[in-house]
């Protein structure tokens, strides 16, 4: 399984997208190690959201929709409605 994550920076309400074959919590965990510039200038971080995928090209797609043109209103929509419900969620996309 792959997944596209969503990290929030808790310093300064950026969001950070990545994609991962790892669990997220694992990649949480080394986004908060500040093991690169920009997660040591951005962290610490929370989890609040991701995605399933079974295809490796079909998460990488959907990373770089999040990242680009109309994919950062819908990545907007989506953070907006978690912080509106104060919850954090998961999807499973197959």
């Amino acid at each position: 399984m792959f997944q596209v994550y969503f990290l929030k920076s808790k310093r300064n309400k950026k969001v950070y997208v990545g994609v991962t074959a790892k669990d997220p919590s694992i990649r949480l965990k080394e986004h908060n190690s500040a093991s690169n510039n920009w997660s040591r200038n951005n962290g610490p971080f929370d989890l609040i959201y991701f995605e399933s995928y079974h295809c490796k090209e079909d998460a990488l797609r959907r990373e770089k929709f999040y990242k680009g043109g109309f994919g950062k209103m819908v990545k907007n929509s989506i953070i907006d409605t978690l912080e509106k419900h104060k919850h954090w969620g998961r999807s499973s996309v197959g």
